[in-house]
C-alpha cells in the first residue's frame, strides 16, 4: 500500500535536499524522489560552497537548521574568508569541497531523518484536480499522493547539452533529462522560458606542471559555516592554483567561433552574465590579453581538477588545443570537455513569497526552476519551500517569510517574485540594501530564534545562540567599564602606528581605533585575558569577532536599523486582495497591469515592482486612508 504524504519533493539537488530535510524535521511525512540516489546535492559545476554573498546564504541556511553548512564544513578541503580587506558587511566565507564526500554525506544525512522516505524514479506529471496539486505520477507508473508538492528539478527539465555542433539530451553530462512536466504546466497557464548555464573542462592533475602555477592556500584560521560545534573538516587540506590565458590561447579559441553554438544561433537562451563562458569573455573584453583561471581540486585524494574561468561550449578539440597553450597545462589531458546546457525555468513572478505557485494551490517551486543559479541560492529556496509546505499541511494560514532586512534569503526571494529574471539570478552583496545588518557573522542572531519558534532549529542551536548573546553582552559591558593604563598598551599602540595614551581610557575606546583589533589587547591586558576565560575556547574567535564588529560599527548598524524600521512600515501595510486594480483609473496603465498580475502582499512589495511609480504608491496610500 502506497502511503499518502504531507510533502512530496521532486528532485534531489541542493534545493530538494534542504526542502525534504526541513519538512521532515518539522514533522511532515515527506517523500523525496530523485532519478539517481548516488547524486544527492551533486556539485554539478565547481566543487565549492559559499563565496561573495553566497557564503552569507549558507550561514543563513545553517542558522535556520538546514544542512548545507554542516556538510560543507565536514567535506572542506580548503577554506577562505573573502573580502577581508573590506568591511565586515562584505566578508564572505567560501569552502573548496570534496565533491564525492559532499554528496555521500548528504545521502547519509537524509537517510538518518525520521519521517523522510526516499525513492529513485523520474516524475513525469503532476496529479492536479481543480487547480489543486494532489500528488505525482512517475515513469514507473506509480501515483504518489501528497498534500503538497515541491518541484526542484534543477537543469533537468527538457535539458539539452551542447559541445560544439554536438547535442545531447540530459540534465547533466551522462544523466537523462526530465520531460513532460514543463508541457503540463504550460498547458495549465504557467509562463516558462529557457536559460543556459555551462561548465569547464575537467583536467587530469597527473599531467599538470604545478611548478609553473601560482599556489593559493587556504586560510590558517579555518572558520566554519555552521554555528554548531564539531563540524570542522578532518579531510586533508589542499591548495588551489592560479594561471592565466594568453593571446595564443585566445587565438586557438577564436578558431572555433564559427562552430560555437553560442554564436551560430543554436543556443538562443540567456546565460549567466556574471559567470560567462571563455568565448563570451573574449568577445566582451576583446582588449584583454589574459584572463585569470583557477585550478580547483575536486576532492581530497582525486587527481581531477576543475578549471574555473574556462567554461565553454566550443568543440572539444578546440577546447583541448587551447588548454594546451595555457602555462602549466601544455601537456595536460582532460577527463571531459566543457559544455553548455539549456533548460526550462518558470517565471518566478508566478510565485507567492512562500514559493507556492499562484496558479496551482499547494504546489511549490524551488531552485533553478525559478531562474536562479548556484547551489546556495537553490538550498535557500529549498528550505523556505520545505518550511512553508509543512505549514500548509499542519498550520493552515501560517506562513514563513523572511524580509529584506532580515536575510539575504529574503532579498533573493523578494527579487525573484517582484522583478522576475531575464538571466540566471545570482546573489551579490550589492543586491541587499541592508547588508550591514545581513553579515555572515550574525546569521544565527537574525534567524535562529525564528526557526526555533517554528520547531526547526534545535534546542542545542537555541542554547548556543543564548550563550553567544550573553558572552557578547558581557564583553561589551567589560569594555565600557574597564580602564586601561598607558604603561600596559603604549608599546602596542606604537607598533600599530597609532597615538600612545597620555592617561587611562576605557577599553572600548581602544577597540574603536581602526588600527587596533580586540585580539591585540588580550595579551597586554591580564584582567581582560582572565575575564575571557569564561568564553568557551572553541567559540572564542567567533564571539570576540562578533563583539568587535558590534563595537566598531555600532553607529553604522544603528543607522541602518533605523532606516529599515522606517521602510518596514510599508511592509506592514497589507494590500493583497483589497483593490480591483483594473478599475483604478488614477493609476498608470503599466501600474494597473503589473499590480493586477502580481497582487502584491504589501505596499512595500508593490514599491519594488518594476513599472509601479512613487505616484502610483501614493494613490494606493490615499485610497487606503479613505
Amino acid at each position: 500500500m502506497i502511503p499518502k504524504y504531507d510533502v512530496i519533493v521532486v528532485g534531489g539537488g541542493h534545493a530538494g535536499c534542504e526542502a525534504a530535510a526541513a519538512a521532515a524535521n518539522l514533522g511532515s511525512k515527506t517523500l523525496l524522489i530523485t532519478m539517481d540516489m548516488t547524486k544527492y546535492a551533486q556539485m554539478s559545476c565547481n566543487p565549492a560552497m559559499g563565496g561573495i554573498a553566497k557564503g552569507q546564504i549558507v550561514r543563513e541556511i545553517d542558522a535556520l537548521g538546514g544542512y548545507s553548512g554542516i556538510i560543507s564544513d565536514r567535506s572542506t578541503i580548503q577554506f577562505r574568508m573573502l573580502n577581508l580587506s573590506k568591511g565586515p558587511a562584505m566578508w564572505s566565507p567560501r569552502s573548496q569541497n570534496d565533491r564525492m564526500r559532499f554528496s555521500e554525506m548528504w545521502r547519509l544525512t537524509l537517510e538518518s531523518i525520521p519521517n523522510l522516505d526516499l525513492w529513485q524514479d523520474s516524475v513525469i506529471s503532476l496529479l492536479i484536480k481543480d487547480k489543486l496539486v494532489c500528488g505525482v505520477h512517475t515513469q514507473m507508473g506509480i501515483d504518489f499522493l501528497g498534500h503538497t508538492v515541491i518541484l526542484t528539478n534543477g537543469t533537468f527539465l527538457n535539458g539539452l547539452i551542447h559541445i560544439g555542433a554536438s547535442q545531447m539530451k540530459g540534465g547533466r553530462i551522462g544523466e537523462a533529462a526530465s520531460y513532460h512536466i514543463s508541457e503540463q504546466l504550460r498547458d495549465a497557464g504557467f509562463i516558462t522560458g529557457r536559460l543556459k548555464t555551462g561548465t569547464p573542462v575537467r583536467v587530469d592533475g597527473r599531467t599538470i606542471d604545478f611548478s609553473r602555477l601560482q599556489e593559493q592556500q587556504g586560510d590558517e584560521q579555518q572558520v566554519t559555516f555552521s554555528y554548531l560545534p564539531g563540524t570542522k573538516s578532518e579531510l586533508t587540506q589542499r591548495s588551489c592554483w592560479i594561471t592565466h590565458t594568453n593571446p595564443a590561447v585566445h587565438k586557438e579559441l577564436e578558431f572555433g567561433f564559427d562552430a560555437s553554438p553560442m554564436f551560430d544561433g543554436t543556443i538562443k537562451s540567456t546565460g549567466p552574465r556574471y559567470c560567462p563562458s571563455i568565448e563570451s569573455k573574449l568577445v566582451t573584453f576583446a582588449e584583454k590579453e589574459k584572463h585569470q583561471l583557477f585550478l580547483e581540486p575536486e576532492g581530497e585524494s582525486t587527481v581531477e581538477y576543475y578549471l574555473n574561468g574556462f567554461s565553454s561550449s566550443l568543440p572539444w578539440r578546440i577546447q583541448y588545443k587551447a588548454l594546451n597553450k595555457i602555462s602549466g597545462l601544455e601537456q595536460a589531458k582532460i577527463f571531459r570537455p566543457g559544455y553548455a546546457i539549456e533548460y526550462d525555468y518558470f517565471d518566478p513572478t508566478q510565485l507567492f513569497p512562500t514559493l507556492e505557485t499562484r496558479l496551482i494551490r499547494n504546489l511549490y517551486f524551488a531552485g533553478q526552476i525559478n531562474g536562479t543559479t548556484g547551489y546556495e541560492e537553490a538550498g535557500a529556496q529549498g528550505i523556505i519551500a520545505g518550511i512553508n509546505a509543512h505549514l500548509c499541511c499542519h498550520s493552515k494560514g501560517k506562513e514563513f517569510i523572511l524580509k529584506r532586512d532580515e536575510a539575504y534569503i529574503g532579498v533573493l526571494i523578494d527579487d525573484l517574485i517582484t522583478k522576475g529574471v531575464d538571466e540566471p539570478y545570482r546573489m551579490f552583496t550589492s543586491r541587499a540594501e541592508f547588508r550591514i545588518l545581513l553579515r555572515q557573522d550574525n546569521a544565527d542572531v537574525r534567524l535562529t530564534q525564528k526557526s526555533y519558534d517554528l520547531g526547526l532549529a534545535s534546542p542545542e542551536r537555541k542554547k548556543l545562540l543564548d550563550e553567544k548573546n550573553g558572552h557578547i553582552s558581557a564583553i561589551l559591558q567589560f569594555a565600557k567599564t574597564f580602564s586601561v593604563k598607558p604603561q600596559f598598551v603604549n608599546q602596542l599602540l606604537t607598533d600599530k602606528g597609532t597615538n600612545e595614551l597620555k592617561q587611562g581610557v576605557k577599553l572600548i575606546d581602544l577597540i574603536l581605533r581602526p588600527q587596533i583589533s580586540i585580539f591585540d589587547l588580550i595579551e597586554p591586558l591580564t584582567p581582560f585575558k582572565t575575564f575571557l576565560k569564561r568564553v568557551p575556547e572553541e567559540r572564542k574567535f567567533e564571539i570576540l569577532q562578533g563583539s568587535e564588529i558590534f563595537i566598531k560599527y555600532e553607529g553604522y548598524i544603528s543607522r541602518e536599523k533605523s532606516l529599515a524600521e522606517k521602510l518596514d512600515r510599508f511592509e506592514n501595510i497589507v494590500i493583497k486582495d483589497k483593490f480591483n486594480y483594473s478599475k483604478l483609473n488614477s493609476l498608470s496603465t503599466e501600474a494597473r497591469q503589473k499590480l493586477e498580475k502580481f497582487n502584491p502582499q504589501t505596499i512595500g512589495q508593490a514599491k519594488r515592482i518594476s513599472g509601479v511609480s512613487p505616484s502610483d504608491i501614493n494613490v494606493l496610500l490615499v485610497l487606503l486612508g479613505r
